[in-house]
C-alpha cells in the first residue's frame, strides 16, 4: 500500500505500484522501468521504490541491470507532476513546494537515495539504454557504473529548459565523464546527444543495434562475474576515490586494500 507523505511524495510503495519490475537471477538483479505507455516516465513513487530496492537488495547480487520496457529507457519526469493536480496519490511539485524550511531539500534527498545505491562498491550497475533517456532518465543512466546504448539512444538533460536543475545525482558523473565545458554545453542547451556521440565523448562503454542490447548486457555481466567478488569491490572502491586523492594518497589506499586482500587469501 502506498503511503503519501506531506508534500505529496510517496514514502513507501512497492515496485509494482511504482511501475517497476524487480527480478533476481542468481547474482544478477534486473530493475525494469515498466510503464511503456508513459515512456517509463518517473514519479515520486518511482524514486521511493528504487530506494527500497537498493535498501533490500539480496546479498548475493553482484550485478544490477537497469532497463526500460518498450522503445524508451525513460522520458524523464512524468509531466503530470508539473500540473496542480499532480499524480494521483502522490501530489505534484506545487504541493511539494509548500514544504517549509529544510523539508523540501529532505524530500529531494529521499529521491536521490533511489539513485545513489547504484554506485555501491559491492555491485556493478549497468544501464541498458534504448530510445529516449531524458532528464531523470539520463540521470538514472548516469547513476550506473556502465552504460550500454542501443544505436537509437537519445540522451538529454532537459531540466534547465524547464526552469529546473538536474538534482537526481547526475551532475557529478556527467562532469567526471565528459569534463566541465562539455557538461555545461549539454545541460544548458538541453540538446539531444545521440548514441554515436555518447560513445565518442565517454558517456557509453558500448553501442549496439537495438536487437543486440540484451545479449550485450548479458555478455558484459558474465565477464564482470568472472572476477573475484571481494577483489572487484576493493578495486571499485579504489577507482571511485582516485579522482579526489593525491597520487601519494592513492598509493596508500592501494597498499591498504592489497594488504587486506592478501591477508584474507593467505593469512
Amino acid at each position: 500500500m502506498t503511503e503519501v507523505a506531506p508534500g505529496g511524495s510517496a514514502e513507501k510503495v512497492s515496485p509494482e505500484e511504482a511501475g517497476l519490475r524487480f527480478e533476481v537471477d542468481g547474482e544478477i538483479a534486473t530493475v525494469t522501468l515498466a510503464r511503456p505507455e508513459k515512456r517509463n516516465a518517473q514519479t515520486f513513487a518511482t524514486w521511493s521504490a528504487l530506494a527500497q530496492i537498493g535498501e533490500h537488495l539480496p546479498q548475493q547480487v553482484r550485478i544490477v541491470v537497469v532497463r526500460g520496457e518498450g522503445p524508451s529507457f525513460s522520458a524523464g519526469i512524468d509531466l503530470r507532476m508539473f500540473t496542480p493536480e499532480g499524480v494521483p496519490g502522490q501530489g505534484s511539485f506545487a504541493s511539494a513546494a509548500t514544504l517549509e524550511g529544510k523539508a523540501f531539500e529532505e524530500r529531494i534527498a529521499k529521491a536521490q537515495e533511489g539513485f545513489l545505491w547504484l554506485r555501491r562498491p559491492d555491485i556493478v550497475s549497468i544501464a541498458a539504454v534504448q530510445g529516449h533517456a531524458v532528464g531523470a532518465g539520463f540521470q538514472l543512466a548516469l547513476a550506473c557504473d556502465l552504460r550500454i546504448l542501443a544505436d537509437d539512444a537519445k540522451l538529454c538533460m532537459k531540466e534547465p529548459a524547464l526552469g529546473l536543475v538536474p538534482d537526481l545525482t547526475g551532475t557529478k558523473p556527467l562532469v567526471d565523464l565528459v569534463g566541465l565545458s562539455r557538461a555545461v554545453e549539454i545541460c544548458l542547451t538541453a540538446r539531444v546527444v545521440g548514441a554515436e556521440e555518447a560513445a565518442r565523448i565517454g558517456l557509453a562503454e558500448l553501442v549496439v543495434a537495438p536487437g543486440e542490447l540484451t545479449r550485450a548486457v548479458a555478455d558484459l555481466s558474465a565477464a564482470l562475474l568472472a572476477t573475484n567478488r571481494d577483489a572487484a569491490a576493493a578495486t571499485k572502491r579504489l577507482l571511485q576515490g582516485a579522482s579526489v586523492r593525491t597520487l601519494e594518497e592513492q598509493c596508500a589506499a592501494e597498499r591498504l586494500e592489497q594488504a587486506q586482500r592478501i591477508r584474507s587469501l593467505f593469512g
